[in-house]
């Protein structure tokens, strides 16, 4: 037949769109079970804590401003009520985290408890909280205040387990809450006045133990800010407005540390501002949200899982088509260089094989780990290949290697989805490595014989 490989082209056309399809509902499939460990992890965070920031230790005061103002033969008395805000001249965060592994049902979520001993530095902590009067021409000012607190803010309250604050070595209770508007959740302790002695900084301290999910945060409030982070997890991912100074990542965990000055910092003006407190950071909306003016500034660590059944899923399966197309030339490369002929149905049985493998891999991984799964549902697919191969390419010497090449593919994308920075690379020369060896092996192949020939070529299988 004259057209005969336009009509084969075509037919290829038609399998390959169906495959797409089927592809398509497998991602589906996928991004359902993505939903679910979020459900997962949502219920996880509602029993527990979800991720943790920490703003503080600050001093605050609630105080009432009245006013007295002579209009003729009457007085006008108007009160006004506000906070005043002593942040830290020096802040440092010596912190420690140890993962723990919760389950929700199939799923697996991230948690730690954090144990942190904070210092704080004021330096002019009695001057600056000292009420003040004052009159003015026809006016009267005067201000009462309520006792000083301490107050260290979070984000979810729910996670502390315990705290201790000292004030220049001095015990004081501790209690919930931390009467800020825009961050009521935390702790605070009432400073007794008598700790305030004119021209003597006050030392304070912190003993923290919090449990949170996923990710922790600092906010830098101190004129000079440093946080040493250390954690017993492999995977961390440094975020938020600044980035650590010092880092050090090992198959143990990591250790890192911040030193921040206030001048390169938006952070003790935003928070006198009441600016909003932005969680995450991954997506494109949170992180523009991040660095939104209206966000405070925080150092944060994610703790990332990177065999994530799920993710590495999802990014397996963006590789199907591509699979699917080198699938389709190795078949095609047979029939073109032995004489063979394949039917499209073969084509779409041999497809059909190959999206089977992202479903197996996404139910095995929910019960096994990651590389297990992948191992046992490439080999499962290799095997279902290599025996139908071998029939339809007319013997075992020809479904062998077919076989051989279709693991080598699952190797390679078992190796992309662990690298990171060097996955496109990786991938680009691969995909040049396979194109260079089509162009090699079909550069004596007569293209215009192939597709006008009128003889039924020799194949192994039952004719079209």
């Amino acid at each position: 037949m004259k057209n005969r490989l336009l009509t084969k082209l075509g037919a290829l056309f038609v399998m390959l769109a169906l495959l797409m399809l089927g592809l398509s509902l497998i991602q589906d499939v996928v991004q359902d079970r993505i939903r679910n460990r979020d459900h997962a992890v949502q219920g996880v965070v509602s029993s527990l804590a979800g991720q943790q920031t920490l703003m503080g230790p600050m001093l605050v005061q609630n105080c009432t401003r009245h006013t007295s103002v002579q209009n003729g033969t009457k007085t006008e008395l108007t009160t006004e009520k506000f906070q005043r805000m002593l942040l830290p001249d020096e802040l440092r965060h010596e912190a420690s985290a140890s993962m723990q592994e919760l389950a929700r049902s199939l799923h697996k979520v991230n948690s730690y408890v954090l144990k942190d001993r904070i210092h704080a530095s004021f330096a002019n902590a009695s001057e600056y909280l000292e009420p003040a009067t004052g009159s003015k021409a026809g006016s009267v000012t005067s201000v009462s205040c309520e006792p000083l607190k301490i107050v260290l803010a979070l984000s979810d309250s729910r996670g502390v387990r315990s705290a201790r604050i000292l004030a220049d070595q001095t015990p004081l209770n501790a209690a919930p809450g931390t009467g800020l508007e825009r961050y009521s959740q935390g702790i605070h302790a009432l400073l007794p006045m008598d700790l305030l002695t004119q021209g003597k900084p006050l030392e304070l301290s912190v003993e923290l133990e919090l449990v949170g999910t996923q990710r922790l945060a600092f906010v830098p409030l101190g004129s000079q800010s440093q946080v040493n982070l250390s954690a017993d997890w492999p995977h961390p991912s440094f975020g938020g407005s600044f980035l650590p100074t010092r880092r050090e990542i090992g198959e143990q965990g990591f250790s890192a540390s911040w030193n921040l000055s206030a001048l390169a910092s938006s952070a003790q003006q935003a928070f006198r501002e009441q600016a909003r407190l932005c969680h995450t950071s991954h997506d494109q909306e949170a992180y523009h949200d991040s660095t939104n003016q209206d966000c405070l500034e925080t150092l944060s660590t994610d703790f990332v899982d990177p065999v994530n059944p799920y993710s590495l899923s999802d990014r397996a399966t963006k590789y199907g088509l591509l699979f699917v197309v080198l699938t389709f030339v190795a078949v095609a490369m047979f029939e073109v260089l032995k004489k063979l002929r394949v039917h499209p149905v073969q084509y779409l049985f041999v497809g059909s094989a190959l999206c089977s493998f992202f479903l197996l891999l996404i139910s095995l991984s929910e019960h096994l780990g990651f590389a297990s799964a992948y191992a046992m549902a490439a080999v499962a697919c290799v095997t279902l290949l290599g025996y139908y191969a071998s029939h339809i390419l007319g013997s075992m010497r020809r479904g062998l290697p077919f076989a051989a090449g279709i693991g080598a593919l699952y190797a390679l994308l078992y190796v992309l989805l662990q690298l990171e920075q060097t996955a496109l690379v990786v991938g680009a020369i691969a995909l040049f490595l396979v194109l260079a060896l089509l162009m090699i092996c079909t550069r004596h192949v007569d293209w215009y014989a192939f597709g006008n020939t009128h003889d039924p070529a020799k194949t192994g299988t039952a004719q079209p």
